[in-house]
């Protein structure tokens, strides 16, 4: 079974993102590979394995965020809208559900104005923490990991990418 974050069911499925915005980090970091070529969706959503009519409405979310562009039509496609440098996890996780820290208690409880209770304090900390991790992460970063398996692809499809970088 794939891994998704931390457990939350007996099956051991598990979700810190969720499925919509791991899908948006696949697509996006699939077109990072070749940013300044246009994928088509139907491409996209072989190399991601994501269903490619779920696929497209995630990439209108991302080009909704400026994030992509995208081109309709015979050799169509989508492409990042800006470098892989310059786009972070958190963009794209933004594009598809926001992440905000928690600023006052969410059940509007009068005795805990002003201070959040030990359970919205700690979920605060970890929405901080992840604000900030996702938020120094960029698509250039998790696909130029020195020594690490590039994100989405087996041999062939890292072949084919890095010979194509190569060519300039």
């Amino acid at each position: 079974m794939p891994y998704h974050g931390a457990s939350n069911s007996a099956d051991g499925e598990t979700d810190l993102l969720s499925q919509t915005s791991e899908y948006a980090l696949r697509a996006m970091s699939c077109l990072a590979y070749e940013p300044d070529r246009l994928t088509s969706t139907v491409e996209l959503a072989e190399v991601t394995q994501v269903p490619s009519n779920y696929l497209a409405k995630v990439l209108q979310s991302l080009a909704q965020a400026e994030l992509i562009v995208g081109r309709r039509g015979v050799g169509g496609g989508y492409k990042l809208n800006r470098r892989p440098e310059e786009i972070t996890l958190l963009d794209v996780i933004n594009a598809i559900s926001r992440v905000d820290r928690i600023t006052a208690c969410p059940l509007g409880l009068e005795n805990h104005s002003g201070r959040l209770c030990p359970l919205h304090r700690q979920l605060d900390q970890a929405a901080k923490l992840l604000i900030e991790h996702f938020g120094s992460v960029t698509l250039k970063d998790i696909n130029t990991e020195p020594d690490a398996a590039r994100p989405l692809c087996d041999a062939t499809r890292t072949a084919k990418v890095e010979m194509t970088i190569n060519r300039g």
